[in-house]
């Protein structure tokens, strides 16, 4: 998922191409769920293993970090791509950044260290913030109560969110004390997302407690979702060929993550897990340590982006060996990194796990699982 939103990111000629080329399923959606699922994982392990108070430590400590990185690139982004963009008269970068310059350094830099605004590109950062940030109360809910109420809760919201919900919340904090434009805080909607967050975590934490059938749903959904599949996939590129969707492109948005998203990326999902064997030798070595150092290679890949659009001048993408360049640069920068920050961490994790069940946990009373 990481190496996909990469070439997506990037403003070459492959990024028509690879932008959606699966039907209504992008990067983002995969790297949210997978990011929740291994946090429900982890997190509710140690939970089990050391309690509350370490769990929270831990996971507001990865929050910081990713927090860091996200001051880091808003420095890079407001001092060097900003002055970039007016120097070299680089309208992309401007455009880009037309908040920052219209509203003024301050107000900007205070608005985005608030995570209010949202820079372009950079929009996906802050709700992985707030969703990390919110991931403790979520998981110690479910210890408490039935996740059938937390799912419901979060559904509702989601089904808010395809109604208007983002508006309505801002038209309120609006007339509290918000004064930013809508447009500025973000392409992605908070309300609809979480629903993609809050089902990775309770993936997470049944497979923390080896109650995840996975296989065994895939294996009983694999034809109809396999039917699905190819269905959207078809009327995606009927989509790009021309198809109007009318008044039903609303469930097919990914912003708000409109229903048929859902439904592509669960049926996408069931086909990965039935011919998981026959995809395993797409787990190459570079993807693998790329995957270890999430976090790292997930915010570092932003500066190559910003670098792209530098280099655009007034075309709208780059081309020749300037892409070639610019690919090859990333990957070989991002790789570098991940082999300076990976931990396989999910080892070290199963290890420990291994060595202590969490039923034996459980049995204890250090921590008691709804039912």
């Amino acid at each position: 998922m990481l190496a996909w939103m990469t070439l997506v990111h990037l403003p070459t000629a492959l990024t028509p191409w690879l932008n959606q080329p699966f039907g209504y399923v992008s990067a983002s959606e995969g790297f949210i769920f997978l990011s929740a699922l291994f946090t429900g994982r982890i997190y509710y392990r140690l939970l089990a293993r050391e309690g509350l108070g370490k769990m929270n430590l831990r996971l507001l400590m990865r929050t910081l970090r990713l927090y860091g990185y996200h001051v880091v690139l808003l420095f890079f982004t407001f001092v060097v791509a900003a002055h970039y963009a007016i120097g070299a008269q680089r309208q992309a970068l401007y455009n880009l950044l037309d908040f920052y310059f219209a509203a003024g350094p301050a107000r900007a830099i205070r608005d985005a260290l608030l995570l209010v605004y949202r820079p372009p590109l950079l929009d996906i950062i802050p709700l992985y913030i707030i969703f990390l940030l919110l991931s403790p109360l979520v998981i110690f809910a479910s210890t408490r109560i039935n996740w059938k109420w937390i799912l419901s809760g979060s559904f509702a919201i989601w089904l808010g969110a395809q109604f208007g919900l983002r508006q309505v919340s801002y038209t309120v904090l609006h007339h509290l004390f918000l004064r930013i434009p809508l447009n500025e805080m973000g392409a992605f909607d908070l309300w609809g997302w979480q629903l993609v967050w809050v089902i990775g975590i309770w993936c997470g934490v049944r497979w923390a407690k080896d109650d995840l059938p996975a296989e065994k749903w895939a294996n009983r959904m694999w034809i109809p979702a396999a039917v699905l599949v190819v269905a959207l996939l078809v009327l995606r590129y009927l989509q790009l060929a021309g198809l109007d969707l009318g008044g039903y492109a609303p469930l097919f948005d990914k912003w708000h993550v409109g229903a048929v998203r859902l439904i592509n990326c669960s049926a996408a999902a069931m086909l990965l897990i039935r011919f998981r064997e026959a995809l395993k030798s797409l787990a190459i070595r570079p993807l693998v340590l790329m995957g270890q150092a999430s976090l790292q290679v997930f915010s570092m890949h932003f500066f190559f982006c910003f670098l792209g659009i530098g280099m655009m001048g007034g075309a709208d993408r780059i081309f020749g060996w300037k892409q070639a360049a610019l690919v090859v640069g990333t990957f070989a920068a991002l790789l570098s990194i991940a082999r300076a920050y990976a931990r396989p961490e999910l080892s070290a994790e199963s290890a420990r796990g291994r060595k202590e069940p969490l039923a034996g946990r459980c049995a204890q009373g250090r921590i008691t699982p709804a039912a």
